[in-house]
């Protein structure tokens, strides 16, 4: 194999693709890179057996062919060259390489080693702006946890449908739903729960790329394809199992009747709820007293070693006066993913389910369960 590439375009896909190796592990070859010549192209993919990615860039091919290399090592040797171009020659088991009066040797393993990454086929698909598909997730992303006995909801729900998409997460303790309008044109609804890892791996992939993105899937797989800019060819193909198993009905658990209803400002609630943290105990509690005559909400807080706090917000409000706790970490999060001035906060019961939502916009909520009085 030998082929010449730019210098900052090999470092951009080396480093891309890197994210997802392992390091320190039984195999290996997963701690490697596959890189191989396609054309005009050269082809490289990492695969972790859970997900896997291929980056396809253009580079002068003067012989076809194809190695593994450590991916870390080829990293940082990569990143400390000079800009400029790069010549790869492989000879037998050792890659060699020459960037201005830069000359280095790198082993390499057996390529018919390296595990077979899934290709998509004929599965359906669509496409969606990046972009928003990110900002989306990031909205969720952070909710689930680790489950043995319920794998299921250690993931993040995305239902395909007519002219939506719906992403889910929830710990048990919290629960938040994003909705991306758009119409899909597909032939049937898709439930799918992707792998939490893989969604922060696609972030890190994906998060600088501007334009659509294609998604295609199958029972047990899904592909993510981004375009080669001025090229009908794919610059980058990413793919992951799916967690198998039905994610609940969470719809089910959604109130529909509320006790009380708030209407407040988002930045001055987050600020409050940031201060009152600072005088929180071991149960990162804060309590909420919510006084409708007065329209105003106390924010509650105290730890035997540090001291108390209380302040008050003004607000909209209506129904009866109620006096809850909740995990300030869990009430934070939920603000934060409102983008609107003004926020909604609907609260069933002292015990029960309480509901984040824009004031405006239907495209968020989020259930949070409050801390139960001792």
């Amino acid at each position: 194999m030998e082929f010449i590439i730019r210098k900052e375009i090999f470092e951009e896909a080396i480093n891309k693709v890197g994210k997802i190796t392992l390091k320190k592990v039984s195999l290996p070859i997963l701690e490697n890179l596959l890189i191989e010549t396609e054309k005009n192209f050269v082809k490289i993919s990492a695969t972790n057996l859970e997900s896997g990615i291929i980056y396809w860039v253009l580079g002068k091919i003067e012989k076809p062919g194809k190695t593994c290399v450590n991916a870390k090592f080829l990293n940082n040797v990569v990143n400390s060259l000079p800009e400029g171009l790069i010549k790869f020659l492989l000879e037998d088991y050792t890659l060699k390489a020459e960037c201005d009066t830069i000359k280095f040797k790198i082993k390499t393993l057996n390529p018919e080693e390296f595990p077979i990454i899934p290709l998509p086929k004929n599965e359906e698909s669509l496409f969606i702006d990046n972009t928003s598909f990110i900002k989306s997730l990031l909205k969720t992303i952070n909710f689930p946890s680790p489950s043995l006995s319920r794998p299921e909801i250690s993931g993040i729900f995305l239902s395909f449908e007519k002219n939506l998409i719906r992403i889910a997460a929830t710990d048990s303790f919290r629960l938040a739903e994003k909705k991306i309008f758009q119409d899909l044109n597909l032939s049937k609804e898709y439930n799918l729960i992707l792998p939490q890892s893989v969604a922060k791996e696609f972030i890190q992939i994906f998060g600088d790329k501007e334009g659509k993105i294609k998604i295609s899937f199958s029972p047990s797989q899904i592909f993510f394809e981004f375009p080669m800019e001025g090229i009908e060819h794919s610059q980058i193909l990413f793919t992951s199992r799916l967690i198998e198993g039905e994610y609940p009905n969470y719809q089910e658990i959604i109130p529909k009747k509320f006790q009380t209803k708030i209407k407040i400002k988002k930045e001055e609630f987050l600020n409050q709820i940031k201060t009152a943290s600072l005088f929180s105990g071991k149960m990162n509690e804060v309590k909420l007293k919510v006084k409708p005559k007065e329209k105003k909400i106390e924010v509650l807080s105290q730890n035997p070693d540090f001291g108390e706090y209380k302040s008050e917000i003004e607000g909209e409000i209506e129904g009866e006066e109620i006096l809850i706790s909740f995990n300030h970490r869990f009430l934070t999060e939920g603000i934060l993913a409102i983008e609107e001035k003004n926020l909604l906060f609907e609260l069933t019961s002292e015990e029960g389910p309480a509901i984040l939502r824009p004031e405006k916009s239907e495209d968020y909520f989020y259930v949070l369960m409050p801390i139960k009085a001792s």
